[in-house]
């Protein structure tokens, strides 16, 4: 398992490359139709019936501040799991493509810069760099402030 530790699911949005913790990933699906649940933030898509199970659905390109795009035969769903004070949650994150599985060296990963640094940015953890790409490793578990986590609970 620390093999592991070091091992990232990459995606892209927009042009920009972004990694997971290989350890937080339960599964990649393709788009299924979304319900809409009122109420909750631009962000929150609404929530899909995944083998009985109800997940509510994030679209990371909204949740950074990226304009919403159509999704196509490229987009993913990559199935999270997701912490809060009241349990564990499932959550799916829309991303534009699944790319691979990297193996990135502690080495080869950076603090982020200052500049990244704001209140909302917490959860990119480093930047770490591939031969000639630039990854932005995040971490689901603080993407969300505690009340969104609380709300993801209650859908």
């Amino acid at each position: 398992m620390a093999a592991e530790l070091n091992k990232f699911l990459t995606f892209t949005i927009e042009e920009e490359n972004y990694g997971l913790p290989i350890l937080r990933v339960k599964e990649i699906i393709g788009m299924m139709n979304i319900t809409y649940v009122p109420k909750m933030p631009e962000f929150i898509k609404g929530v899909i019936n995944l083998r009985g199970k109800i997940i509510p659905i994030m679209d990371l390109r909204l949740k950074f501040g990226i304009k919403e795009r159509t999704y196509d035969d490229r987009t993913c769903i990559i199935v999270v799991e997701l912490e809060s004070s009241s349990g564990t949650r499932s959550t799916g994150l829309v991303v534009d493509t699944v790319s691979e599985v990297l193996a990135i060296n502690k080495e080869d990963v950076e603090v982020p810069p200052i500049s990244l640094g704001e209140t909302d940015q917490e959860y990119i953890t480093g930047i770490g760099k591939v031969k000639d790409k630039v990854v932005m490793l995040i971490e689901p578990q603080i993407m969300l402030s505690k009340d969104e986590k609380e709300m993801l609970q209650k859908v």
